[in-house]
């Protein structure tokens, strides 16, 4: 499996929803598209859940997602984990 299967974009939207299954998490990500109308946000919500969608379940469980975020002035990526079990 590609390591670097979902942006970085999408793992920071992915660990803020339903991770405990492949299906929770596809569930809450299309339940909330209703909630925005900005495209590029839409588009990031649905290329993670055809990304989802195309693997299958014990793929998902060996993941691990590192939402990231940038913040000291030296700009070094902070990172923490988010796992999918």
């Amino acid at each position: 499996m590609d390591l670097n299967l979902f942006t970085v974009e999408e793992e920071n939207l992915i660990c803020i929803y339903d991770t405990s299954s492949r299906a929770a998490l596809i569930d809450s990500l299309n339940a909330v598209k209703a909630d925005f109308d900005e495209p590029e946000l839409l588009e990031i919500i649905e290329n993670a859940i055809k990304k989802l969608q195309a693997m299958t379940d014990a793929d998902y469980s060996a993941l691990i997602f590192h939402p990231a975020y940038h913040g000291d002035e030296d700009d070094r990526e902070v990172q923490t984990v988010c796992h999918p079990n």
